[in-house]
């Protein structure tokens, strides 16, 4: 029998979990654009779904400090054996309420042009997505750039 996936607030430690998993998750090198800062300083607006002892998905994100309206998706993951249960959906429908009552209106989110899956998602989700963005996050990194109002 399955264990239940419980959704809980992320915690520091969490970051050795999630980037033991998140290549092989993305089947190439993820884990770079996750340096541990994230779940150190952002574990209170991110989210951990456990499946018995096993990692089942996260969301990494934050309330911006800089726009007061703004809450912001950086990384998300689903094992592949939780995929199309509706975890994703889950975890973004926890963040959207955790944001809302933090006060933010809207969520921004990217990905890249060729990430053709990530944008399905986001635009299913009630994202908005805009023309890939030239150099958008450097030289050579372009990037679509989503938004949603809550």
């Amino acid at each position: 029998m399955a264990e239940p996936t419980v959704i809980r607030t992320a915690r520091p430690e969490d970051h050795a979990r999630i980037t033991a998993v998140a290549d092989a998750w993305w089947g190439r090198p993820v884990t770079g654009i996750l340096p541990r800062l994230f779940l150190d300083h952002f574990h209170p607006s991110s989210l951990v779904a456990d499946a018995g002892e096993d990692l089942a998905g996260f969301v990494i994100g934050f309330f911006s400090p800089g726009d007061g309206r703004t809450a912001y998706i950086h990384f998300t993951g689903v094992a592949p054996d939780q995929r199309r249960t509706g975890l994703a959906r889950e975890l973004y429908r926890r963040f959207f309420a955790l944001a809302k009552a933090d006060g933010r209106t809207r969520v921004h989110a990217v990905t890249a042009p060729f990430n053709t899956g990530s944008i399905a998602f986001h635009t299913a989700m009630g994202f908005t997505a805009s023309d890939p963005v030239p150099d958008y996050d450097g030289p050579g990194l372009d990037r679509v750039r989503f938004e949603r109002p809550l």
